[in-house]
């Protein structure tokens, strides 16, 4: 869903239509719809052109925008997009919830999915 975001603020930033895109890239309106939605996904191709007709680098558009350093290794980093680094600041205000989580992803993410449904 990054990637989508990122394409559509990109494309609004060069006060692009999605047809227009769409144009630039030899693809349809609807194409471009869904690569924003993030029900499409567009070929290597047409990747590299997004890249180039937005003006960004392929780290920023995959949502890879941020190095991050891990805290077992301070020579290996990767990289996280801003949105993700939010939430997880966002989690770490809440001590309890941080530390469950942190226990057992899999169970915490299985059990508040079955909240939300």
């Amino acid at each position: 869903m990054i990637v989508g975001k990122r394409i559509k603020e990109a494309r609004i930033k060069k006060k692009l239509s999605q047809e227009e895109l769409g144009d630039m890239l030899g693809v349809t309106k609807v194409s471009v719809c869904g690569y924003e939605k993030g029900t499409r996904t567009p070929t290597m191709k047409t990747f590299l052109k997004l890249i180039e007709i937005l003006d960004l680098e392929p780290n920023q558009l995959l949502g890879r925008d941020m190095r991050v350093i891990t805290e077992r290794d301070p020579y290996y980093a990767v990289r996280m997009a801003k949105e993700d680094i939010a939430i997880i600041s966002e989690l770490k205000l809440y001590p309890k919830l941080h530390a469950r989580l942190r226990e057992e992803p899999v169970r915490f993410f299985e059990l508040l999915n079955k909240k939300i449904k």
